[in-house]
């Protein structure tokens, strides 16, 4: 059989390692210049640019499995000794689809390496966080990632600031608690909108929970966020960045606000959210382990359950330490709900 034959009868088994030298049909001319014209192997070799040992095997492998044999093959050992036990890799699967956390929390609560942890979920191929629903840890969307990373060498050098809508919860509990249907959906009682201030060095968050988000909202939000990042130590604020809304770029109400404390406004390049990053993660994290981490039957609930994020909570980017260690004090007052 032909190499190109058998390439349009299987391809996949027919791609070449990413620093093969020869593609299967090289490999085949090496062959056959060989065996048919039986022409000395390291002249061959030296035509192909491969050494002698490498044109010994392909020729080999000719000579005994025919065109098959000069696909790739597995560099994988028969034996893996040191590998994970099947009961351990169980129990951080059965963790990770309980409690949809990441390898590090997974580390702390089966006593598995967080390395490890991070093997056994790509060796099964499981899909990010972030790509799944919070609430059923469904696959809902594709994974995206900026390869260009930042961070302010020094608190209030620069803080992020966003909005995130979420619907009102009617008392009794909205469609996550009784499905969608035609009385649920006739229940809606608006939206809240949690304003969000992140500091760009320690993540040093501070949230509260307003009605709604005209541009007096969102002046006095920022006065009172920066009153606690003072309180936290953080006494000068730089550069405040948004987004491009109206309330940020055009609102005098806001600008005052921002120059009351000496700070220059930035704002993100359209159409680029993840420019704020930071907040938007914030964001994310709020939906995951708080709006949506478990079915609220009143909005008054939801809201007395804003996640403790600055004093518990470990922090990826913080090698693991919660936001008040990377602050000059640690009388850090509680996240405003």
């Amino acid at each position: 059989m032909e190499v190109s034959d058998a390439i349009h009868q299987d391809p996949e088994a027919f791609v070449s390692h990413a620093n093969a030298r020869l593609t299967p049909h090289g490999r085949l001319l090496l062959a056959r210049r060989v065996i048919d014209d039986h022409r000395p192997v390291a002249h061959v070799a030296k035509e192909l640019g491969v050494s002698r040992q490498c044109a010994h095997r392909w020729v080999a492998r000719y000579r005994t499995e025919g065109a098959g044999g000069l696909s790739d093959r597995s560099s994988r050992p028969h034996a893996q000794p040191t590998r994970t036990d099947a009961a351990t890799e169980a129990r951080v699967l059965q963790t990770r689809a309980q409690l949809r956390v990441g390898p590090d929390a997974i580390s702390d609560l089966t006593g598995v390496p967080a390395r490890t942890v991070t093997r056994i979920l790509r060796r099964h191929h499981l899909p990010p966080l972030v790509a799944l629903d919070p609430l059923t840890g469904e696959l809902i969307r594709a994974s995206r990632r900026s390869e260009h990373r930042y961070e302010h060498a020094e608190p209030g050098s620069l803080v992020h600031v966003d909005v995130k809508k979420l619907g009102r919860i009617p008392a009794g509990g909205g469609w996550r608690a009784h499905g969608r249907s035609e009385e649920v959906r006739g229940r809606g009682i608006g939206f809240d909108y949690v304003h969000a201030c992140i500091d760009d060095h320690s993540r040093y968050a501070y949230a509260e929970i307003l009605p709604d988000e005209r541009a007096q909202t969102c002046a006095d939000f920022f006065t009172r966020a920066t009153a606690a990042f003072a309180a936290a130590g953080i006494t000068r604020i730089q550069r405040v960045m948004t987004d491009n809304a109206l309330v940020y770029r055009k609102s005098l109400a806001f600008r005052a606000a921002v120059a009351a404390v000496g700070a220059r406004q930035k704002f993100i390049r359209p159409h680029c959210p993840w420019t704020n990053g930071k907040v938007e993660r914030f964001n994310r994290t709020l939906g995951t382990e708080w709006a949506y981490r478990q079915v609220f039957t009143s909005n008054d609930a939801r809201a007395d359950a804003l996640v403790r994020y600055n004093t518990t909570r470990p922090h990826h980017a913080l090698g693991r330490q919660a936001p008040i260690t990377r602050l000059p004090v640690t009388n850090v007052p509680a996240e405003s709900s």
